[in-house]
């Protein structure tokens, strides 16, 4: 299995020296804090918030996933040149029906040079 690279897992002063590295990597998810189950609800997951990602032949963001704890939701895979062969926010926008009474969103995102990047935990409340 792949090492998985966690925000939380650099101390502080770590993360202020490779803030930029660590940002660009890091899969941030976007969405309403309620749900009603049984309807679509969209959730964004957006890599990096301040720092851009490159999108070269051989290195550029290859998949982003979507997790309910440890249940795979949604995941979409891209090729070299999706954003331009710029560097830029790889975004991408899942619609998932919420079930049970809530969820516990988790996000990963696969760099080719950089490996495996989780992000933050968001947790969503599910109402009837």
């Amino acid at each position: 299995m792949p090492k998985i690279n966690k925000y939380v897992d650099i101390d502080t002063v770590e993360r202020e020296a490779k803030k930029d590295l660590i940002d660009r990597h890091s899969p941030f998810i976007h969405c309403a804090d309620t749900a009603k189950a049984g309807e679509p609800f969209e959730v964004t997951v957006k890599m990096g918030n301040e720092y851009t990602h490159p999108d070269d032949f051989d290195h550029y963001i290859e998949s982003v996933t979507l997790f309910n704890g440890e249940t795979k939701l949604a995941g979409a895979t891209y090729v070299p040149g999706t954003l331009g062969n710029v560097k830029a926010h790889n975004t991408t926008t899942f619609t998932i029906i919420p079930t049970g009474k809530k969820l516990t969103l988790v996000a990963h995102g696969y760099c080719t040079k950089h490996g495996v990047w989780e992000g933050t935990p968001v947790t969503v409340e599910v109402a009837e």
